[in-house]
């Protein structure tokens, strides 16, 4: 690496193929960072790979099969594709909203698949990115988080609890100070998204507040999953991402 060259930066998105984590990739892409993205269904449309030339993998997983995502770690696909990086990104970007509604309405099944892909496959995931990059001398974590980690709400009890475990995940796993990693749960805003359709679709004796996002809709008060993205980005290639474990990009 010349003087003025940039380190060769490389990075890992999950959730990669729409929304705010297709935007994401978009962003790292358009800084020249290499991207692996890891989705259930990682077919991009024909107008998205176009933006993606050269520096971007894809792999098919379904990060809500536990057993699936620990055979895939297993493997050294993520120590190879770190192979030569001077500084390393995971964003854990990968979630579902989970059953809305109060505990007595919420099916089982659907509670242990949102705690599967909201917390068990970000903190897999993270586990391994740490183990594989080890040389690696800059190597940074964001979890994608949210006001709902920090706020209580009538009918999201899931959601709030998965997504607060990603931010005391990052708190203390900040504790830990292994060589070289940086690590912070980001909230991103409230981005207009599918997932804000979906909110926006359920009906309010589940989620009292639906007409609260309905009227931010309406209002134009939605961040575009490109502006939101370009900020999260430029956080977390930032020196200052890492200083706090928790971080809004609202308010930074």
């Amino acid at each position: 690496m010349t003087p003025t060259s940039k380190p060769l930066t490389k990075a890992i998105v999950t959730g990669h193929t729409r929304g705010l984590g297709a935007a994401i990739v978009d962003a790292l892409r358009s800084r020249g960072i290499d991207v692996l993205g890891v989705s259930r269904s990682p077919a991009l449309p024909a107008a998205q790979a176009a933006r993606r030339p050269g520096g971007f993998e894809e792999v098919a997983l379904d990060l809500s099969d536990s057993e699936a995502l620990a055979q895939w770690l297993a493997g050294d696909r993520l120590a190879k594709f770190f192979v030569g990086a001077a500084r390393a990104l995971l964003v854990n970007n990968a979630g579902t909203l989970g059953p809305v509604g109060p505990s007595s309405v919420q099916p089982p099944l659907e509670v242990g698949r949102a705690v599967a892909l909201n917390v068990a496959a970000p903190l897999m995931l993270s586990s391994a990115f740490c183990a594989a990059t080890a040389e690696v001398p800059d190597r940074r974590i964001a979890h994608v988080s949210s006001g709902a980690a920090r706020n209580p709400y009538a009918g999201w009890n899931i959601y709030c609890a998965t997504k607060a475990a990603l931010d005391h995940h990052a708190r203390a796993a900040a504790l830990d100070a292994e060589r070289g990693l940086r690590i912070a749960s980001v909230a991103p805003g409230v981005v207009d998204t599918d997932m804000q359709a979906q909110i926006r679709g359920v009906d309010d004796a589940r989620f009292p507040m639906r007409e609260r996002f309905e009227q931010m809709k309406r209002n134009g008060q939605l961040t575009s999953p490109e502006e939101a993205a370009g900020n999260f980005v430029g956080y977390l290639l930032s020196d200052a991402f890492g200083q706090t474990a928790t971080a809004d990009i609202r308010s930074l």
